[in-house]
């Protein structure tokens, strides 16, 4: 069965509302943007960056508070890569961008051995050269796309296979301090992400020109949370506000809590 325009409208309008409803809490609730930053967006040309540019182009013009907008995309030689879709796209929209060329492809062929993930190097250096562009053209934040549920899986993957209780921050500072970086669709689920995508049909780029291979330790934790999420829906978002309710005294990590300083109290022992 097709679907009609006015049904594609419908969904855009449905799920843009909540989505921009998800993103400007987050950064509300996170300052993530300040009267007068200049934020720079980077754009893979996935659905996920997609969507966060859109939310935030809409938010900029309805915010009380005046921030500057750029976009960039990294081209990292993939072959195949189709160079001229993100240019024709935000020719389209107007907006201040900027295309680096940076061969990171043969660096992360070279060094990662056959059938070993080439996610974590790419990531790195991708990120690396983001970096080092938006403090050089004075960006005071960097918008990634992460989303809630990126934020879910990361924490099971360095629970799993990390030792750590760990997951992505919705804003963060470089190492260095010379960036701030914020997360502005971490209250947004992947679901109504992808679905608003389809619906505003972005020119989607596939994340699949480097072999990237499909049994990787992400694709295994998503998938388990994906059968949690079936059988008790709201898992994940149950799982994400954990992550904002932690209580330090009931773990045992010494450096969060002074386990050693825990005497008994002496006045309530008395009463």
């Amino acid at each position: 069965m097709s679907v009609t325009a006015e049904e594609i409208s419908h969904t855009v309008r449905r799920l843009g509302k909540r989505l921009r409803t998800h993103t400007a809490r987050a950064i509300t609730d996170y300052d993530m943007i300040g009267d007068g930053d200049r934020v720079l967006v980077c754009l893979s040309g996935g659905k996920d960056s997609y969507t966060l540019l859109d939310m935030l182009l809409e938010l900029q013009r309805v915010a009380p508070i005046r921030f500057h907008l750029a976009a960039v995309n990294l081209d990292q030689k993939q072959p195949g890569f189709p160079e001229h879709v993100l240019p024709e796209y935000l020719d389209s929209l107007g907006i201040e961008y900027h295309i680096l060329e940076q061969d990171t492809y043969s660096v992360v062929r070279e060094v990662v051995p056959e059938g070993k993930s080439f996610c974590g190097l790419c990531s790195r250096l991708r990120r690396g050269a983001l970096y080092e562009f938006a403090a050089r053209h004075g960006f005071d934040r960097i918008a990634l796309g992460h989303h809630r549920d990126d934020i879910v899986e990361t924490l099971f993957l360095n629970l799993f296979h990390g030792g750590r209780l760990k997951a992505m921050p919705p804003k963060l500072r470089s190492d260095d301090g010379r960036n701030v970086v914020i997360r502005p669709l971490a209250y947004c689920s992947e679901d109504d992400i992808a679905r608003y995508a389809r619906a505003r049909d972005f020119p989607i780029i596939p994340c699949n020109l480097c072999g990237s291979q499909e049994n990787l330790q992400r694709q295994a934790i998503k998938a388990m949370l994906a059968e949690w999420e079936r059988t008790a829906p709201g898992r994940s978002e149950k799982i994400f506000r954990a992550i904002q309710n932690v209580s330090p005294s009931q773990l045992a990590d010494r450096s969060l809590f002074d386990f050693a300083g825990l005497e008994t109290d002496r006045r309530a022992a008395e009463d």
